[in-house]
């Protein structure tokens, strides 16, 4: 990420197997130049005379326990030397997530493989953080393996909504794309607003909506510097949550922006974002959009 390199890769760390989201950030920590910041969260659970005694359970150990075995782990299994430093947290698992970033450039997570009821229940905490993080959040699906070795033909997508707000977000690709020398595959999806997608388009109709779209995606590709990255773009209608996943499913990494920049909420992750979050079989950066203020305010 940008101007970030000075500023640790922070990940999250728990009591479960942690291969993927490891492997991931120290792939990534070798390619920007970086050091690793373990994270492991011990939740605070109140006690009182009906409650079970925690005194035994040690969570504290155990937290110090899979801090050691994520940086063995590591050890093992990258063939950089890697700076690594770790620290115990101890509150509600997604503000202290969400507050050790903000010492970071980069926070990774691990994406349970949940069905979608389990999901309801116990919420997520990828969603929780990336809603609230001011950095980028890339959440590693667990059974995720990488498509290609990076250097071999690997793609990242990013998926474009609203290209007037969409800088930050073609940036972090830009950048992702470029370090890992891959390909970079823009797709902007479009529908049309409201209930006219139930209407059919004639074919000049859907041919003028087209070309409007391209002309605006490619107006933003011409204000972010691409030099030496190969860069393709698709224009595609549907549901824009059925094409990024599918996107996805040919990539080695997904970047989109965390929510629609008009949403003046301070913690809001759009429909489809937490959808893709949720679902997509690669990692997702999920980037958050700096909004133009004279733009959106006039001021």
């Amino acid at each position: 990420m940008p101007d970030q390199t000075r500023r640790s890769i922070v990940v999250a760390v728990a009591p479960v197997p942690m291969d993927a989201a490891l492997k991931y950030a120290a792939d990534e920590a070798v390619r920007v130049g970086t050091s690793l910041h373990l994270v492991h969260v011990v939740a605070r659970l109140e006690q009182g005379p009906e409650t079970v005694p925690l005194v035994s359970l040690d969570l504290e150990g155990r937290g110090r326990l899979v801090l050691q075995n994520s940086i063995e782990y590591l050890a093992q299994h990258s063939s950089h030397a890697l700076s690594i430093t770790s620290e115990l947290v101890a509150g509600p698992v997604v503000p202290a997530l969400v507050q050790a970033a903000n010492r970071a450039s980069t926070v990774v997570l691990q994406r349970r493989h949940l069905s979608r009821a389990r999901r309801v229940v116990t919420r997520s905490i990828s969603s929780g953080v990336a809603a609230r993080s001011r950095v980028p959040v890339v959440s590693v699906p667990e059974r995720w393996a990488p498509i290609h070795s990076f250097d071999d033909g690997s793609t990242v997508t990013v998926g474009i909504d609203d290209p007037r707000g969409a800088r930050p977000v073609l940036e972090a690709a830009r950048d992702a794309a470029r370090l890992s020398r891959a390909r970079l595959s823009v797709v902007h999806v479009w529908t049309l607003p409201g209930d006219y997608e139930q209407f059919a388009l004639t074919v000049p109709e859907r041919t003028a909506w087209v070309e409007r779209a391209e002309c605006e995606v490619a107006a933003l590709l011409g204000e972010v510097d691409t030099t030496g990255v190969e860069v393709s773009l698709e224009v595609t209608h549907g549901p824009a949550t059925d094409v990024l996943l599918e996107y996805a499913r040919e990539s080695d990494l997904l970047v989109i922006g965390r929510r629609d920049p008009w949403m003046r909420l301070p913690a809001h992750l759009g429909p489809v974002a937490r959808a893709v979050l949720r679902e997509a079989p690669c990692p997702v950066v999920l980037v958050d959009v700096a909004r133009d203020d004279e733009s959106r305010t006039g001021r």
